[in-house]
């Protein structure tokens, strides 16, 4: 969703991107968290402040301000928390139906965050009515662009490679708004970046998986729609319009991945256009394997001339995006 350029380094990635190599840069996967225990896994909240189950070299730890510790299991929802945790000897956890739905720790009852993942996006509460955001967007111009710019050359990435596959969330309901932006499923970017993606998408078959687009080129006047509807304490998680975005220019793309065996999206540690921390993309959080999931995904784009923005692990500027003007096109007028 976001455009403004940024980096949020992580430990994994600062070792993942220096002096790329993937024989040597790729740590080796870790296995996923035991069906019993990933539950458990997740943001609990309770007047302000954060409870954090995480997995880190296959043990649960819990996370609470500075204070972090292990936990061992004990009984059906119940676990033992290191020696000499600040947190409590205990921690027990309370739900129905296989769905974890509040933490104990400490005399205090924490309330599970509910958030995005890999099926249901995260939502919002928009700040002034769709058709009235949508009038006025379709009514408005993005502000006059400079001399000098590259003439566009947006290309359709499944034109390129079929293993790229799409999930366009905003042509449908399935987004932080709820409401469809797009007429069309459809993913273009500039000549330039669209290759890059190919040849990225071409890496990350070696690790098992292809990669999944839930954005590219964007017309202007749905970004100036996201800014309008999101409320100030959000803003982090959209791009001003009177600048433009990296996704207007085509130089911009929102992905994840998807197994190739299976053809399924992959769980990350946060979910797509999700406005949280889980989002960041040093997020320490989750599991061992989301983490390393998502990391894969950067180190490989990175290589191929994208940066990660600093607050959304799945969106990727390309090099040289200021190069070419933003642009307000409709899917239905871009040529083939």
């Amino acid at each position: 969703m976001i455009d403004p350029m940024g980096s949020l380094a992580s430990t994994t990635l600062l070792v993942f991107v220096s002096a790329f190599s993937f024989a040597q840069a790729i740590p080796p996967k870790p296995p996923d968290v035991p069906a019993q225990e990933k539950p458990f896994i997740g943001e609990y909240h309770a007047n302000g402040a954060l409870a954090n189950i995480l997995e880190r070299s296959g043990k649960l730890y819990v996370s609470k301000e500075k204070t972090e510790c292990a936990l061992t299991p004990e009984s059906a929802g119940e676990f033992q928390t290191s020696a000499g945790c600040a947190l409590g000897k205990k921690i027990s956890f309370e739900g129905h139906e296989g769905t974890i739905e509040s933490l104990s720790m400490d005399r205090s009852s924490f309330d599970r965050a509910q958030l995005g993942d890999v099926a249901h996006s995260f939502h919002i509460a928009p700040v002034h009515p769709v058709g009235e955001l949508r009038r006025e967007a379709l009514a408005a111009q993005p502000s006059a662009q400079p001399a000098g710019l590259r003439k566009p050359d947006l290309v359709e990435l499944v034109k390129l490679d079929p293993t790229v596959h799409l999930d366009i969330r905003y042509a449908g309901t399935n987004n932080f708004m709820g409401t469809p932006f797009y007429t069309q499923a459809r993913a273009f970017l500039q000549r330039p970046a669209a290759e890059a993606v190919v040849r990225a998408n071409r890496k990350l078959h070696a690790y098992g998986y292809g990669v999944l687009i839930h954005d590219g080129y964007r017309p202007w006047y749905v970004t100036k729609m996201f800014w309008d509807a999101t409320p100030n304490d959000k803003k982090d998680f959209v791009a001003d319009p009177k600048k433009g975005s990296n996704h207007n220019r085509g130089c911009a793309v929102d992905l994840s991945l998807y197994n190739l065996r299976t053809g399924k999206e992959v769980e990350m540690p946060g979910g797509y256009d999700e406005m949280s921390d889980r989002s960041y993309p040093g997020y320490s959080g989750g599991t061992s394997l989301q983490r390393w999931r998502r990391d894969l995904l950067r180190a490989i784009m990175e290589s191929e001339g994208f940066k990660v923005e600093k607050v959304e692990w799945w969106h990727f500027d390309y090099k040289d995006g200021d190069s070419y003007p933003v642009l307000n096109i409709p899917f239905e007028k871009i040529g083939d």
